[in-house]
């Protein structure tokens, strides 16, 4: 199995209520994806609990069959649209790390 994780940062100039809904959206269309996208098990977007030493505003972590799984995801049509339309046009900043775990 391979962990998918993504830390985002928001670009600045959104207000902190558009934020809260950048969020919300990111939350709901990535999450939305398990069961769409084959291979993906698992997909949680932390939003909410953040420490002031924080130095990102989301974190995705997720969860695939395989690293070819996660290849495929990358390209799935349907995690394009929700990257392209809820994710892409609001971050300034992305930071991915991926490993593969032990089933």
């Amino acid at each position: 199995m391979v962990k998918h994780i993504i830390l985002w940062t928001l670009k600045a100039e959104l207000s902190e209520a558009e934020k809260r809904t950048v969020k919300m959206g990111m939350k709901e269309g990535l999450e939305g994806l398990v069961g769409q996208v084959p291979g993906l098990l698992a997909a949680t977007v932390h939003i909410d609990h953040r420490l002031p030493s924080s130095t990102c505003d989301v974190m995705l972590d997720s969860t695939l069959e395989s690293p070819d799984a996660l290849a495929a995801y990358a390209q799935h049509p349907a995690h394009v649209a929700v990257a392209n339309s809820r994710v892409r046009p609001f971050t300034a900043q992305r930071t991915c790390l991926d490993f593969e775990i032990d089933g």
